[in-house]
């Protein structure tokens, strides 16, 4: 049994723009040497020299966006409605169950910037992967942006998600996506081009809006994403627990552990024996408890309906 995780995160930091400048986060660092003042205030009767050379501890003051960095994006911040009328859920109410399901990525990196990705290229990129979504899959799509991270021209590179794809991924039951590009829609100066030609004022944030018609997560500003092979990963990215707030900060990692297949490869050996003694197949017995068998070449595909778990190997 092996795990093996990748970091799909970017940083905090204040020396690489990865936001326009008046968004960028701020850090200010504290020293060792810098809080022993506010150390003795809150320790009355202790002197500066008890402490070890001086030192007492470091610390970060964060002037920041709950959109800087990698984030997890909340239906409320697409709009006040989801689900076309109820109200958006914040990220303190994102399903947890959402956060946690295997990966799928769709490699976009030949797309020119500013493309708007439609329904046909998604299902054109599935059947390039012999992938057939299931729901709570957490789909990432590798743009040309996650190569200029760093660079100037970050914010108006790699292409974007439009209403067309992302709905097509939402009514299959998709809810949480992701991207390594600013936005999960084009980027801003190239939607605004397209709505000066056209004025036709709903391709503004297309792929954002599709969230009030099916409520749905996506991360931005995601990374790495070249490591990673089309499937047969989880996607681990829990945000932080922000109280009414439009998004929050997360930790994206991909997992790689054969481990996690193992309760279903029980699940597989029970049917079998359950196969020989009531003359039914396999197939049948995993679809009475739930749980659907693809077999793709070499690769295993298990569903469970109620856990909502799925793996891949």
């Amino acid at each position: 049994m092996s795990r093996r995780l990748v970091d799909l995160s970017i940083y905090l930091e204040n020396d690489v723009l990865s936001d326009p400048p008046p968004l960028a986060p701020r850090i200010e660092y504290l020293k060792h040497h810098d809080t022993v003042g506010e150390f003795l205030r809150m320790l009355p009767g202790v002197k500066a020299e008890d402490f070890p050379d001086g030192e007492a501890a470091a610390a970060e003051w964060v002037h920041l966006s709950t959109h800087n960095g990698t984030h997890l994006d909340a239906p409320w911040h697409f709009y006040s409605t989801m689900n076309q009328g109820e109200r958006s859920i914040t990220i303190d109410e994102v399903p947890l169950e959402w956060c946690f399901q295997p990966g799928v990525k769709f490699d976009f990196r030949h797309l020119p910037d500013g493309h708007v990705v439609t329904a046909c290229e998604v299902e054109a990129e599935l059947a390039r992967l012999g992938h057939q979504l299931e729901p709570l899959e957490i789909v990432v799509v590798n743009t040309r942006a996650g190569s200029r991270y760093g660079e100037k021209d970050y914010v108006n590179s790699g292409c974007g998600m439009g209403y067309e794809a992302t709905m097509y991924l939402l009514e299959r039951g998709v809810r949480l996506t992701g991207t390594d590009a600013w936005s999960w829609d084009a980027p801003f100066s190239y939607t605004a081009q397209r709505v000066q030609e056209s004025g036709d004022k709903k391709l503004i944030w297309e792929g954002h809006k599709a969230g009030r018609d099916i409520g749905y997560c996506h991360l931005e500003k995601l990374h790495n994403l070249e490591a990673l092979p089309a499937d047969g990963f989880y996607i681990s990215c829990f945000p932080h627990k922000i109280r009414g707030a439009s998004a929050g900060w997360t930790r994206a990692v991909a997992i790689f552990d054969d481990r996690l297949i193992a309760p279903y490869l029980g699940a597989i050996r029970h049917c079998a024996e359950l196969e020989q003694a009531q003359r039914v197949t396999t197939e049948d017995l995993l679809a009475r408890a739930g749980i659907e068998l693809r077999v793709q070449g070499e690769r295993i595909g298990l569903c469970h309906v109620e856990g909502v778990v799925r793996t891949h190997e």
